[in-house]
């Protein structure tokens, strides 16, 4: 195999406001919770049960995407995200060794059927736009990384 291939794309509920801060250098940096609901039945026949699983992921945006993301979506809005998986490791205050999983938001889209004009402007600057969905309240926002090439994928 040739390299490696690192995409996530989840769509579910913010689980609470987004957390905006800047760095030294003045980079926005967005701390993202967002809930992903799946639904199964278990059983056989008749009996069949429906269940619900929720898995509650953490993500962060960089730049642009972060203050956009900060700017029109709260706490238990739908949202799309496509991304990839980073290993965040640290020492705690014991000097334990911690880490993990998070998702950094490459791109986003608006999954709202509100109407209340959530969607919004995306900006637009450095290369980065937002562009109305087909369906209604939704729009998307990509970041300003350059874009993948077939020398990205592993197969």
């Amino acid at each position: 195999m040739a390299g490696s291939f690192n995409k996530v794309m989840l769509m579910g509920n913010l689980t609470r406001d987004i957390e905006l801060r800047h760095t030294s250098g003045n980079t926005a940096v967005a701390k993202i919770g967002i809930a992903v609901n799946r639904k199964f039945r278990v059983g056989e026949g008749d009996n069949r049960e429906l269940r619900e699983e929720v898995t509650f992921v953490d993500c962060e945006a960089w730049g642009r995407t972060a203050e956009v993301m900060s700017q029109y979506l709260q706490k238990g809005r739908p949202v799309f995200i496509e991304g990839r998986l980073k290993l965040d490791q640290w020492q705690d205050q014991q000097g334990n060794n911690r880490s993990k999983l998070l998702v950094v938001v490459e791109s986003f889209q608006f999954i709202d059927s509100r109407g209340d004009g959530g969607g919004g402007s995306g900006g637009g600057s450095g290369g980065s736009h937002a562009s109305a969905g087909s369906r209604g309240g939704s729009s998307s926002y990509e970041s300003s990384d350059p874009p993948m090439t077939e020398d990205d994928i592993p197969f």
